[in-house]
């Protein structure tokens, strides 16, 4: 849980515009930036604890470091992580009954950590190839 800074609350804010707008102290900017980037920190509860919109407390994350693909540079939780597992997934071809040369079917069973089944008999290799590619992206939870 993130607590005030009153040290930090008195430096924060070092002018207004003509506007009414707020001009702010880059180093107060930083030491927010640097709360919210902590696991388990909610950017908009230190937003409102130190009276800034949380639009903008946002945007100074996002200026702040390098691209993140959720958008800001905050780290997964590690409970994210734990939940985070591959797939195993077996592939056999079936035995071919005739001499002579047949298209390669597979037969595919995919259980997944949550409990779903998926059941899939006797697909050209081909077609096979996209649900491959779909089993890898799923994200899995236990």
């Amino acid at each position: 849980m993130t607590e005030m800074n009153e040290e930090l609350l008195a430096r924060l804010v070092v002018g207004r515009k003509r506007d009414g707008r707020c001009n702010y102290d880059p180093l107060a900017k930083q030491a927010l930036v640097g709360k919210c980037l902590k696991p388990g920190v909610s950017v908009a509860r230190v937003a409102m604890l130190y009276g800034i919109n949380a639009n903008l407390l946002r945007t100074w994350i996002a200026k702040s470091g390098p691209a993140h693909p959720f958008g800001t540079a905050r780290a997964l939780p590690a409970k994210a992580l734990e939940s985070a597992a591959f797939v195993a997934v077996q592939v056999a071809e079936p035995v071919a009954l005739a001499s002579t040369p047949a298209p390669v079917a597979l037969c595919l069973h995919v259980r997944l950590p949550n409990g779903v089944a998926l059941d899939v008999g006797q697909v050209p290799l081909e077609a096979m190839a996209p649900v491959l590619q779909l089993l890898g992206t799923l994200a899995c939870s236990r």
